[in-house]
């Protein structure tokens, strides 16, 4: 739950900043998310490319409702296939 407030937290902060082309980068990301919508943040749960795709989301005003969905899923089957691994692990070492 908290790992889903932290991404809530980075499309909040995301509404603060203009929407401004910057890079040529930016502005692949920022059509990619357009493109694919709230179910780029699926990905939310990775590295770095997790906080970046949650701040775009803000800063690009996403509906609320597609986002707390897709991002929250997102981070609960990251730690549902952790658990899962770490189950099969311990049941591999009895």
């Amino acid at each position: 739950m908290g790992n889903s407030l932290g991404g809530l937290t980075n499309v909040i902060l995301g509404r603060f900043f203009p929407l401004r082309e910057q890079s040529r980068w930016h502005g692949k990301v920022t059509a990619w998310l357009v493109r694919f919508g709230p179910a780029t943040l699926l990905l939310s749960w990775m590295p770095l490319v997790g906080d970046l795709l949650c701040l775009l989301a803000g800063v690009l005003r996403m509906r609320w409702g597609p986002v707390i969905f897709c991002l929250c899923l997102g981070k609960a089957l990251r730690y549902i296939v952790v658990a899962a691994a770490t189950i099969q692990g311990m049941e591999w070492w009895h």
